[in-house]
């Protein structure tokens, strides 16, 4: 579908858009199966780039605390917690850039010894990596790459200035080529418009991500998007959903970070409706995140 055709169907009948989306998401997934991910922040802050949303850049002013590179044990052993609890996927998150040297070592260490867990397959977040760096996260065993696109090309310059949205696309390409899934995400209620949500879509569709986790801003004092709650209405975020399942119709689309304190409960069932089938489990990098034993709750009353 073009552009056009995803505006119009975004003001359509809410209740006949959710059903519009959930049709196609029974035909592309009929076991209804919701993918659970944990994630660690195994470096945390100190961040050089200039995202506003983000409370660990150094352009920010968020009260979080920061610390280097976790010990490889310590990410074993969360990764364990996470297995026990439910998720099937467990992903290891840095902040920053990028890492070199010892600190990459440290990584591919902590990637084989999360990889060699049964019944947990290993992904990572790892900022922008060259070619050879993909080639020894793949073969120390990461499965996925998580690397969002976060908002639209246009309104790109006015979330972030130290990186350009090109940079984003072209290494979900490179991950891709290097054989490694992807899964490639966005951030609502930044101040896009509705058109920009379309236009994240249509991003989206063309990389052709395995999937796209939806999250919800999370206004975090001391943040450039402080006070952010006004910029989008839960109705907006069930609409977005519903385009990103229409314009991916074999996507997994993951509840993501800012659900906790962003959307109600009934919204989120709603969301499960509208193509939701992937969660984001536990806390996130710097908040609180959802309980599994809440989501599942939530899945339940799904099914």
């Amino acid at each position: 579908m073009n552009k056009q055709e995803l505006l119009k169907l975004y003001d359509m009948d809410l209740e006949e858009l959710i059903s519009k989306a959930e049709k196609i998401t029974n035909e592309n997934f009929p076991q209804k199966e919701i993918e659970v991910c944990s994630i660690i922040s195994a470096k945390t802050g100190k961040c050089g780039e200039d995202c506003k949303y983000c409370s660990q850049s150094i352009h920010n002013h968020a009260d979080i605390f920061c610390h280097p590179l976790l010990e490889v044990e310590e990410v074993k052993q969360a990764a364990l917690k996470a297995k026990e609890n439910g998720a099937t996927r467990f992903c290891i998150v840095t902040s920053g850039r990028s890492e070199s040297g010892e600190d990459f070592e440290k990584i591919l260490e902590m990637i084989k010894a999360v990889a060699t867990i049964p019944d947990i397959h290993c992904c990572a977040s790892l900022g922008l990596l060259n070619e050879e760096q993909i080639k020894q996260i793949k073969e120390a065993g990461v499965e996925r790459f998580n690397h969002n696109i976060n908002t639209s090309k246009n309104y790109h310059s006015k979330i972030c200035t130290t990186h350009n949205f090109e940079d984003r696309v072209n290494t979900v390409k490179l991950l891709k080529k290097h054989g490694l899934e992807t899964c490639t995400g966005v951030i609502l209620g930044m101040g896009e418009t509705k058109e920009d949500r379309i236009d994240m879509a249509l991003s989206l569709a063309e990389l052709n991500p395995k999937t796209v986790p939806i999250n919800v801003l999370n206004p975090i004092k001391g943040t450039a998007l402080e006070g952010y709650e006004d910029k989008i209405t839960e109705e907006e975020v069930i609409r977005s959903i519903c385009i990103f399942r229409i314009a991916m119709p074999k996507t997994i689309l993951r509840y993501a970070g800012g659900r906790k304190t962003r959307l109600s409960k009934e919204t989120q069932k709603l969301g499960l409706r509208a193509g939701i089938n992937g969660m984001l489990s536990g806390d996130y990098l710097t908040t609180d995140g959802v309980e599994l034993s809440q989501d599942k709750e939530l899945i339940d009353a799904y099914r």
